[in-house]
């Protein structure tokens, strides 16, 4: 028997205990967790800074803040994420107990990337936790110090029977997935998520796929575009490039390509003054096998800007590229570098055709001064997300789910949508064996006249929260009522 499955067997013993059940238990695995983060900072920050040449701020911003913040944002409203959850009534169920009760899948298998190794395999964590569910994590080998960091420490903060920390590469990965589970949640490739769905597809397990996609951003030309290139070399340029909702490319009007260049030219030298090459904020690409791809993207493109590389250090500084076309080799596949290709649309109509043309995004970013341009690129376009006149930091807010749609992904999480994707949404109708006179219209012989009271029972919607007010508002008016006519009787 593989340590896979052994590790998943004892998951599934441990969790068929109950143990995970009492709120009182999820809470203290959170807090073991939360621990975890602020006690082992610096190991964390140490693994980051060898797997992608990350500073230790970048490493709290990026990685370990929102982190906490879900922690955080979890213990505090597990309760009521927890509780169940009353529905609307018609008339069948009007004297019944319904409700939706959230309860545990069971064995959560989650596979992290190895970008954000941290941040985007310990987010889907906190749900699982939270959610009452036994976890297999399975870090990504490729970011290798951070996947030997969490294998070695996390297990001394969370209950060791029920999370469990599975190191490897893509045999062990493949032996993982042989398994049965109630559930996988995979940050990654297309290419894997297909392999990771056709694998749950064995047992119907159902998936979360986050995947990635070339996110497209269009600059109108009558936006702030000094601004506009300031956030999009910000988002773009964090990590590397290696961020999956980083804008992969631009659309713009030719007119504005020249000063987009300039204008992204003078972000860069403002946030790394000296170089990219020398500043401890700017990353490096994970490996020599990522370098040589990134770099073979360039081929049949015009360098507008940057373009320096160095496969020793595995750096390759902000680069701009001009003259790309949609059969260019830079178009063909999500860049995940710090390579941004702009491509030259005439107006917001071509550009909407040139996106809805492609697989759906991850994110779609739109820069205009006009409410009725954004709602136009809305209302035509589909992806995950859209985002306007900002990058990347629809992410930080929890509220929004977020996922992808079609190549994209399936599936969403953060915060409250994580606990509701890693729980079984258990409907409840609570009845009562009486009322057998107005039960009758579903028993046969069936007639006209029961079918016609069906029909009304089925098709009268109503809220029973408005009702109930109203009742009360009856009974207030009523009580009011007996009282002034009791005053106005004895005086």
């Amino acid at each position: 028997m593989s340590r896979q499955q052994l590790a998943v067997q004892q998951a599934r013993r441990s969790f068929q205990t109950g143990r995970t059940k009492p709120l009182e238990f999820r809470i203290q695995q959170l807090r073991g967790l939360q621990s975890f983060i602020q006690e082992r900072q610096g190991d964390i920050k140490d693994a980051l800074q060898k797997d992608l040449g990350k500073s230790e701020l970048a490493s709290e911003l990026y990685d370990i803040l929102v982190v906490e913040s879900e922690i955080k944002l979890s213990m505090t409203k597990l309760a009521e994420w927890a509780a169940p959850r009353p529905v609307e009534k018609n008339l069948f169920t009007i004297t019944d107990e319904v409700y939706v009760k959230p309860e545990p899948l069971g064995v959560v298998l989650i596979i992290g990337p190895w970008n954000y190794p941290w941040s985007l395999t310990l987010l889907p964590l906190v749900g699982a936790i939270a959610a009452g569910n036994a976890v297999i994590v399975k870090p990504s080998e490729i970011s290798s110090h951070s996947s030997k960091v969490m294998k070695e420490l996390l297990p001394l903060y969370l209950d060791k029977d029920l999370y469990q920390v599975v190191e490897g590469g893509v045999p062990e990965t493949q032996e993982l997935l042989k398994q049965r589970f109630d559930h996988i949640f995979y940050t990654g490739s297309t290419t894997v998520g297909k392999l990771v769905m056709e694998a749950a597809a064995r047992y119907l397990t159902p998936v979360t796929l986050e995947l990635g996609g070339k996110s497209p951003c269009y600059i109108d030309k009558n936006c702030d575009i000094s601004t506009a290139c300031r956030r999009i070399t910000w988002a773009k340029f964090i990590n590397c490039g290696q961020t999956c909702i980083a804008p992969d490319f631009l659309l713009c009007e030719p007119s504005i390509q020249n000063r987009v260049v300039e204008e992204i030219k003078k972000s860069i030298k403002k946030f790394y003054p000296d170089s990219p090459n020398s500043s401890e904020d700017y990353g490096r690409i994970i490996n020599q096998r990522q370098f040589k791809r990134l770099m073979g993207l360039m081929e049949g493109c015009t360098v507008a800007l940057g373009g320096d590389a160095d496969e020793a250090k595995g750096y390759i500084g902000p680069t701009v590229l001009k003259n790309v076309t949609a059969e260019s080799k830079v178009m063909q596949e999500e860049i995940f570098g710090p390579l941004l290709p702009i491509i030259s649309v005439d107006g917001v109509e071509e550009a909407i055709q040139f996106i809805n043309e492609r697989e759906k995004p991850l994110v779609l970013y739109v820069f205009s001064y006009d409410d009725k341009l954004i709602k136009k690129v809305i209302a035509e376009t589909s992806s995950g997300a859209v985002v306007a006149n900002d990058c990347v930091v629809h992410f930080l807010d929890s509220a929004l789910p977020f996922g992808g749609v079609g190549h994209s992904g399936m599936g969403r999480y953060r915060g409250r949508h994580t606990f509701d994707q890693l729980s079984n949404l258990r409907s409840c109708m609570i009845k009562k064996l009486t009322m057998e006179g107005f039960n009758s219209m579903r028993y046969p012989p069936h007639t006209d006249r029961k079918v016609s009271w069906a029909r009304r029972a089925l098709l009268t919607r109503f809220n029973i929260r408005r009702l109930q007010n109203l009742v009360i508002l009856a009974i207030l008016t009523g009580l009011a009522a007996f009282v002034v006519q009791r005053f106005l009787h004895s005086s």
